[in-house]
């Protein structure tokens, strides 16, 4: 037995020191785990480098690091599951993946792994230590497909379920950014002429005693508003605007009032809604055919769930299945799924074939966003258009209408 020296942090943010007996260091964090002990360090009395969870050395320097993206994730599960079955050991598997990859964050975490796993750790725990870069609903799969004896085929599950929420993110984002990158590029075409050319032409028009018209004289306004002082005192209202927004939908109070908001948007509320019923539905289809109890995987799609209203509606209902009612009937009360969806799981609870029907769910959902992201872009499209021609056109008639006085004085 080796004695170890563990520093940790109690709930009332008070820093212990406390002395363990342990075999190895894998066993020490084992019996620190089953004891619920969050240690930040873990060092041998024999004066050993620590060894403790690898994210708390030098965490300030690397907080710039992005986490891995689903895409990521979603190839790293692929790898793993090819090498696994075609035989290859976990461990070779990991440091084979490692070899491979770009990513610092997600390096310095295979890194640990292959230590751990090393040590003696299974992969699901050895993942767990990273936060960042395993979320729940990986480190579900592969510790149910750990305890099964069917790693490979788990991680071909989380492979497909990661590839497509990855599609749907891509889907939602192209829907969004078209719109947003057009509005913004009408925005800057407006500020450009209305802060470098209106000018030119006011003062043409001073030169030649033209009369303004009314539209004309606002337009060479705001373009005298937009290049004072005042302008600078807009710009930090927008900023501070901006900020107070963000800080407002940080609050949970807050972000729920803006996702409630978002839903009830034309359009974009409804894909919105198809988008979260098809994540959950096919989710709730991979944790249950990897076996992952119910519980369990209601508690990892309240964490995925990207809208805060989904989120609330399925942990409620979490709370009404463990009191014994079906899980069709909890989601039907809180009037957030489609009503379709939730026919098709009364159906698929009826039937035993409830991993199936929410495959089939997933799938019919994942088809209809496929196709409002087509008609939503048909129709930003056009008015996108529109709108920056009027913006061009509104300018453009605003100094073509002191020329008819002009021209009226050369007569």
């Amino acid at each position: 037995m080796t004695a170890f020296t563990v520093t940790y942090t109690t709930r009332a943010g008070r820093t212990r020191v406390l002395t363990l007996e342990a075999g190895s260091p894998a066993e020490a964090k084992r019996t620190l785990r089953r004891r619920g002990i969050n240690y930040s360090n873990l060092t041998r009395k024999d004066g050993a480098a620590p060894t403790g969870p690898p994210e708390s050395q030098g965490r300030w320097s690397r907080l710039m690091e992005s986490p891995p993206s689903v895409k990521e994730k979603a190839v790293f599960a692929s790898k793993l599951a090819t090498l696994v079955n075609a035989g290859v050991p976990i461990l070779r598997s990991i440091d084979l993946i490692y070899r491979q990859q770009k990513s610092p964050l997600f390096r310095r975490a295979l890194a640990a792994m292959i230590e751990e796993v090393n040590q003696g750790e299974n992969l699901a725990s050895s993942m767990r230590l990273w936060p960042r870069v395993f979320d729940k609903l990986s480190i579900a799969m592969v510790e149910a497909g750990e305890a099964g004896g069917v790693l490979d085929e788990t991680l071909k599950r989380l492979a497909k379920l990661l590839e497509e929420n990855a599609k749907l993110q891509n889907q939602i984002r192209s829907a969004l950014s078209y719109p947003v990158t057009v509005f913004v590029i009408a925005i800057l075409v407006f500020l450009g002429m209305t802060i470098f050319i209106i000018p030119t032409f006011a003062e043409i028009f001073d030169q030649l005693g033209a009369d303004l018209p009314v539209f004309t004289q606002m337009m060479v306004d705001l373009s005298k508003t937009l290049r004072s002082p005042f302008s600078l005192v807009l710009v930090g209202f927008l900023m501070v605007s901006a900020f107070g927004a963000k800080t407002f939908y940080d609050t949970p109070a807050g972000r729920q009032r803006v996702d409630q908001l978002v839903l009830r948007l034309p359009l974009f509320g409804d894909l919105i809604q198809k988008t979260s019923t098809a994540q959950f539905c096919r989710t709730l289809a991979s944790l249950s055919k990897a076996g992952v109890p119910i519980m369990m995987s209601l508690d990892i799609l309240t964490d995925t769930a990207t809208n805060s209203i989904f989120a609330d509606a399925i942990s409620h209902s979490r709370t009404d299945v463990s009191e014994g009612i079906p899980l069709s009937t909890a989601l039907a009360m809180k009037n957030v799924f489609p009503e379709l969806a939730i026919s098709m799981l009364i159906v698929g609870e009826e039937t035993g074939n409830l991993d199936d029907m929410l495959s089939k769910v997933a799938d019919f959902y994942e088809d209809e966003v496929s196709s409002s992201v087509k008609m939503l872009t048909s129709l930003i499209e056009p008015f996108m258009i529109v709108l920056v021609g009027g913006i061009v056109a509104s300018i453009l008639v605003a100094m073509y209408l002191p020329m008819f006085s002009v021209f009226e004085k050369i007569r």
